[in-house]
């Protein structure tokens, strides 16, 4: 059982040509960089792989990669890039679902631990790493630090994009943890048709992601504030964390 937010066929057809800046060579380099140097010699899985984003340039660079995907409509999107044998995908909830054999490396990109909308389910995503992990193997998660330091008192909504064809705004719940990521997409090549859409989130700090790993196993190794490693600071927007299952 999971909390997640099922993504639907037009959103899973669409999601490609939405991300296709994220998608290039340019911006992928130092991210299949990183992990293949995480990967080795050994198999890597990818949590909520998608439409295979990072998954799919990942296995063509000769990391053997697998993945799990809740979606049936995401995988089938990965499924028209690369086939089955070379990259397999199982169906379901990156928390609790187990894959045959072990990994080098298993991770998580683009926020998608913030699907798992209670602190359980989080806690029983890195329970699922670890337990998909060799001894001596990773665990890396790339996610954003919440921007609570731009709500002054009051104010419970945060702008993060407005330009010509999108406006995007995150409200809050500071109780639960629990933000709501709001897109206004223009439709088309012109016009003032805009397409309206929203996903629930349960963000949360580095702290408790490390307070989560120790509850599995892991131990941190390093955090960074983007995939070319640079230092993570009290004002880095995200972090990318790597999470170490110690050896016997």
């Amino acid at each position: 059982m999971t909390s997640s937010e099922l993504w639907t066929r037009a959103t899973a057809d669409r999601y490609d040509a939405e991300e296709n800046e994220r998608s290039s060579a340019a911006f992928l380099g130092p991210t299949l960089a990183f992990l293949a140097d995480l990967a080795g010699d050994g198999r890597a899985l990818e949590f909520a792989i998608g439409t295979g984003r990072v998954g799919v340039p990942l296995r063509e660079s000769g990391v053997p990669v697998a993945g799990i995907e809740l979606s049936e409509h995401m995988a089938a999107v990965l499924r028209r890039k690369i086939d089955e044998e070379t990259l397999p995908v199982t169906i379901g909830d990156m928390a609790t679902t187990v894959v045959p054999g072990d990994f080098t490396l298993v991770y998580l990109v683009y926020n998608t631990i913030t699907n798992l909308l209670t602190q359980d389910e989080q806690v029983e995503c890195f329970r699922n790493a670890a337990r998909h992990l060799k001894p001596g193997g990773r665990f890396v998660i790339e996610l954003g630090v919440p921007p609570l330091r731009f709500l002054p008192p009051g104010q419970l909504a945060v702008p993060f994009d407005v330009s010509e064809r999108h406006v995007g705004f995150d409200t809050f719940d500071l109780v639960e943890q629990i933000l709501v990521s709001h897109h206004f997409t223009r439709d088309g090549d012109g016009g003032d048709r805009y397409r309206r859409d929203s996903s629930r989130h349960r963000y949360a700090w580095p702290a408790e992601l490390d307070l989560m790993a120790r509850l599995a196993g892991l131990e941190l190794e390093r955090r960074v504030a983007d995939w070319s490693g640079e230092p993570f600071t009290e004002n880095s927007a995200k972090h990318i964390s790597v999470w170490r299952k110690p050896s016997p």
